[in-house]
């Protein structure tokens, strides 16, 4: 039987689906994030917009409440980029990349012996035994805010910063005595990482799991392996795999009027497939002379516009024309995120 074929219609629906980003919907926070695969939260406030813009009732002091109770964990996990995660996912998360982070990091720079590693190591265990410090603290144990190091001692970054109130992530604890011990094998983190990117973004080709996770294609494929997978074909006939059940809503549905936080799931180049950046938008957003990046002003499921908060305001910066109706909708999407902010 002919294998169906999903058009960037298809997928486009598909991510706003499983990214809560077709409504506003009532759930706990930790469900939610655990449902859209972690928020990347290299800039502190994009886990709060992140989930203002898609749960129906959010206060930014229960973000900062999670973290403080340890509901959420916030540490470098995907693409050696810092996450924010439910507490019960962290060590699978962090099992499932460890080893392609210490290899990428071995090809990239080198390494210092493994005796001299080892000490050093035990030196930034020791500093933090007796609790989270931050790095001023941990003064040249923190070379190059941790360099190597943080690949072999597992970290997370702990309140009060990597919060709205105090945004810079440079408060550190020991993963163990701030999460629990690690109860995670490499295996069982692979697969958690397939199946954490098809429930937030699938329909996916084999590659765009690996870039999201930073991990090899052989590695995502063996994480897979004992799933029973759904399989589709792209417009081009590559091969796409799901998890069965999960929503493929009509690619002519309407969608509501969105603002993505700065480095947004949807917005990265991993769900380059959906449509939701158009590629002549792209360089726009992210580029070298631009590295804070914008937000996304979603409207009809695709990027038309930028955002970012200056002088107490949220402004725009257009990419596209938009319908009367639609900017009506943008203005009052635009007023409640300026009122979230304030």
């Amino acid at each position: 039987m002919a294998e169906r074929v999903l058009t960037t219609r298809h997928l486009n629906r598909a991510l706003l689906a499983r990214q809560l980003l077709l409504e506003r919907v009532e759930l706990p926070l930790e469900e939610a994030l655990a449902g859209v695969g972690g928020l990347q939260t290299q800039y502190a406030p994009s886990g709060y917009v992140g989930l203002w813009t898609r749960l129906a009732t959010f206060e930014r002091a229960a973000l900062t409440r999670a973290l403080e109770d340890r509901t959420v964990i916030q540490a470098t996990l995907m693409r050696t980029t810092i996450h924010t995660v439910p507490r019960g996912e962290y060590w699978l998360y962090a099992a499932g990349v460890r080893r392609a982070r210490r290899e990428a990091s071995a090809r990239a720079r080198a390494q210092p012996d493994e005796a001299e590693l080892k000490a050093r190591s035990e030196a930034l265990r020791q500093a933090l035994a007796d609790g989270p410090r931050t790095v001023r603290e941990l003064d040249g144990l923190a070379g190059g805010f941790l360099g190597n190091l943080g690949l072999w001692v597992d970290l997370v970054r702990v309140p009060p910063s990597g919060t709205w109130e105090r945004r810079r992530a440079d408060r550190l604890a020991l993963a163990e005595d701030w999460v629990g011990p690690d109860d995670a094998t490499e295996a069982e983190g692979l697969e958690h990482l397939v199946r954490s990117y098809l429930r937030a973004f699938g329909p996916a080709p084999w590659r765009d799991i690996a870039a999201w996770a930073g991990i090899p294609v052989a590695d995502a494929k063996r994480g897979g392996s004992a799933l029973d997978l759904e399989r589709y074909r792209d417009e081009r006939g590559g091969e796409l795999v799901d998890l069965p059940g999960l929503p493929l809503p009509d690619p002519g549905m309407p969608v509501p009027v969105r603002f993505l936080a700065h480095w947004d799931n949807a917005l990265l180049a991993h769900a380059r497939r959906t449509g939701v950046v158009p590629e002549e938008h792209r360089t726009k957003v992210f580029n070298i002379h631009n590295p804070f990046s914008l937000g996304g002003l979603l409207v009809d499921g695709r990027m038309v516009a930028g955002w970012s908060y200056r002088d107490a305001a949220i402004r725009l910066e257009w990419f596209e024309e938009v319908s009367t109706r639609e900017a009506r909708a943008v203005e009052r999407e635009r007023a409640a995120l300026e009122a979230f902010h304030a």
